[in-house]
């Protein structure tokens, strides 16, 4: 329940703000719950990442503001996303902050619970699905399977500026010796060092699956090894926003894609 500490006379009664996951992209992979948030929102803040389609939901009146949050290009800052929560909360309104993917996965819905809570403000979370995951299911693969993954590791390729960097040749050697998927979010500006790195503990023949832009109209993907990785994605041109999965889960990729249901699905 929302709540203010100590609120002054006066003080208008606060709104309510809800951390809603629109997914990675496709609108019909919204959840109920997220699609009843944003349909009561009066107020909507949103990432770029954010499905073109998900603001359909949104009512004709509410009040829309674009605050871009991605890698290499001009974002708002944090600071000026969190004083703007605040500012609408406070007013009385229904704020509703929409991200890419999942709030608590490499979504900073963390930073911005925590500086709600300092304000005596208790936010509601509603999770989306995270590309991470979404983006292999579109190549009709898993992310764990009995025979050749474990569990999962997700971690970013575009760790805090002056923040410790990604140990990438003791990350490979927990995914070879704990048979583990490893899910690179961010990667795609960094992926000489990861492929560096990865190379010192797995061999280059490890299958990677690269696939920018998950489940939306425009998805392009490329299947490759990681010695392969960097002349691959030169070649195919992937950009940003991309998810590398790197392990034997990937094998599963070019077995779908022998399945002729699975390949008609695809064209």
């Amino acid at each position: 329940m929302n709540r203010l500490n100590e609120l002054p006379a006066g003080t208008p009664a606060p709104g309510r703000i809800t951390l809603v996951g629109a997914g990675p992209g496709d609108p019909d992979l919204l959840t109920l719950k997220a699609v009843k948030a944003i349909q009561a929102a009066s107020v909507i803040l949103v990432d770029d990442l954010v499905g073109e389609g998900v603001m359909a939901h949104a009512r004709p009146e509410a009040r829309v503001t674009y605050v871009g949050k991605r890698g290499g290009c001009k974002s708002t800052p944090q600071a000026t996303i969190e004083q703007l929560m605040l500012e609408a909360v406070r007013a009385g309104e229904n704020v509703v902050r929409l991200k890419g993917g999942d709030p608590f996965i490499f979504g900073r819905g963390g930073e911005e619970v925590e500086s709600l809570r300092r304000a005596g403000i208790e936010p509601e979370v509603v999770n989306g699905v995270t590309a991470g995951l979404a983006g292999i299911t579109t190549l009709g693969a898993p992310l764990t399977h009995r025979e050749r993954a474990q569990g999962v590791v997700f971690v970013t390729g575009h760790p805090q500026k002056d923040g410790p960097g990604v140990d990438w040749a003791r990350l490979g050697q927990a995914v070879q010796d704990l048979r583990l998927t490893l899910v690179i979010y961010m990667g795609i500006s960094s992926a000489a060092r990861i492929q560096a790195g990865l190379l010192a503990a797995l061999p280059p023949e490890t299958p990677v699956a690269v696939i920018e832009r998950a489940t939306c109209p425009e998805q392009r993907q490329c299947l490759t090894s990681l010695g392969a990785l960097l002349d691959d994605l030169k070649t195919s041109g992937l950009g940003s926003p991309a998810i590398m999965v790197v392990g034997d889960v990937v094998k599963g990729v070019r077995e779908a894609l022998a399945e002729p249901a699975f390949a008609a699905a695809s064209a």
